[in-house]
């Protein structure tokens, strides 16, 4: 669970990787501040994510549609308390065609808890599992991270700075604390990425002592996980197989694939922009990252305001011509007490990693007027089904009776999510629809029947087949839960539930 919170901050990471060099910029050392932004600390925060797409010429209005609904999307984390690495909570708001919905979410070893509003129950998926496996390998977990540290610091120490850069001190308001600050812009196009990949390289295939020491670090970190996941020397290394012996064979490895790619690092990278020529739209000049960061006076970040818009090649049948996203954020009480907001689940929990459960449950957890609920059933369409029955090699045939396509109760039931109910003094069944509650009741050998209560006539009575199984009028059981009966061609016969 370390783990988790230590990839909330690796966008950071990433960012700091690609945007900052060896160089210290207008005096401050970077290169801290990375190594700072790699460590958990409790913390409280907040944040919000847009996005926005440009639509391509001649973009047609279904694709209009769905574009002017990922542009109403924002994710807004109104107040983030992290405590440690492994215990958090969120309380927010997702934004979509002008609704809102708010979230609640906790998470701890055991789990993650989210509350929806127009949640009966909170839902609920469980980790525990997963940190017991996670348990075995804790006591690495600090090397792990080390290394990840190590590397990062590595590939700074070798990367260019991007042309634009700079650095200077500031007076920003953060959680509505006016703080003096350092702030870090920079800014960073496709194509100069492009260009500064070789000089890295180039950097890296020289220092001979700083790549062994990384190679070195990565065999502290994982040697004895990987051995022990595989159950033999991890990797390999011959009769010697000593740390020492180990990093100078990867290192040779490590150094001739460098040498390989750096030989004709030109000709490759126009080779493959000529085979591949949208490259040179998504690395070109429109595609643009910048990012403003926020430093206190001990490294840690403070602020963030981040922009991101990737060009999209162009052709026949592509609806947008960018996507960016956009995002801002604030952190405070950095490395101080922090108690995070649990769910309530005094009223249950609805666990959504249970593999029988049914999209009736999950929809019945939500209150009919609800935003959530008119989401999953309108927008996600979590209870619509499309089931074809009598195809080529299917087990389940249609058979016909007197001008009556039949099908096995239990098969069309559980396409549909229904639940069966038997009495074997009465040879009555029950079914009960997934989505309403609504029962059918049918008795063996007769054309009454009951749905929702009120008096129902098949055109054939259902039966018991020789093969032992209960079949039923298709078109009434289809109708019946919901669901409408379509010929699809000669033997085809397809059941569709909106």
């Amino acid at each position: 669970m370390k783990r988790f919170g230590k990839w909330l901050s690796l966008p950071l990471v990433l960012l700091l990787v690609i945007l900052t060099g060896c160089e210290a910029v207008g005096g401050y050392d970077v290169n801290k501040a990375l190594q700072k932004s790699l460590e958990v600390q409790s913390s409280e925060s907040k944040q919000k994510v847009t996005i926005e797409v440009v639509p391509a010429d001649n973009v047609s209005a279904v694709d209009k549609e769905i574009i002017d609904l990922i542009n109403s999307i924002s994710l807004t984390v109104d107040h983030a308390k992290i405590k440690d690495a492994s215990t958090m909570s969120l309380k927010g708001s997702i934004g979509f065609s002008g609704e809102k919905l708010p979230y609640h979410i906790s998470l701890d070893t055991k789990g993650i808890t989210v509350q929806l509003e127009g949640a009966k129950q909170p839902l609920y998926i469980s980790l525990e599992d997963a940190y017991s496996e996670y348990l075995a390998f804790e006591p690495y977990d600090e090397q792990s991270q080390e290394f990840g540290v190590k590397a990062a610091g590595f590939l700074l120490k070798h990367m260019p700075n991007p042309s634009t850069i700079s650095v200077k001190k500031v007076q920003e308001k953060v959680n509505e604390e006016t703080l003096s600050l350092t702030h870090l812009h920079a800014e960073i196009r496709g194509d100069e990425l492009v260009k500064l990949v070789k000089p890295l390289l180039t950097n890296v295939s020289k220092d001979e002592a700083g790549l062994k020491e990384l190679i070195g670090a990565f065999y502290d970190a994982y040697y004895t996980v990987l051995s022990t996941q595989s159950g033999s020397d991890a990797f390999d290394a011959g009769p010697a197989s000593s740390k020492e012996f180990t990093v100078a064979a990867m290192y040779g490895v490590v150094q001739e694939a460098l040498n390989e790619i750096l030989k004709d690092y030109d000709q490759q990278a126009a080779a493959l922009f000529e085979e591949m020529p949208e490259l040179n739209t998504v690395l070109g000049k429109d595609t643009v990252l910048k990012t403003d960061l926020y430093f206190d006076g001990d490294l840690n970040t403070r602020k963030q305001n981040m922009e991101l818009t990737i060009a999209i090649p162009q052709g026949a049948g592509v609806p947008i011509k960018t996507f960016t996203v956009r995002s801002e954020s604030e952190m405070w009480n950095v490395g101080g007490t922090v108690a995070v907001d649990q769910v309530n689940v005094n009223a249950g929990k609805l666990d959504v990693t249970d593999e029988e459960m049914t999209p009736g449950q999950i929809l019945r957890n939500f209150e009919p007027g609800s935003i959530i609920y008119k989401l999953l059933k309108d927008k996600m369409q979590i209870t619509s089904k499309n089931v074809m029955i009598g195809y080529p090699g299917d087990y389940y045939e249609v058979i016909k009776k007197n001008g009556t396509s039949f099908v096995p109760l239990r098969y069309m039931s559980a396409e549909l999510d229904a639940e069966i109910k038997w009495n074997e003094a009465t040879k009555t069944i029950t079914i009960i629809d997934d989505i309403t509650q609504a029962e059918i009741v049918l008795t063996i050998g007769s054309k009454q029947a009951k749905v929702a209560g009120k008096a129902a006539e098949l055109s054939e009575p259902a039966f018991i087949h020789t093969d032992g199984k209960t079949y039923v009028p298709l078109r009434f059981i289809a109708e019946a839960l919901g669901a409408k009966v379509h010929a699809g061609g000669s033997d085809w016969i397809t059941v569709t539930r909106d």
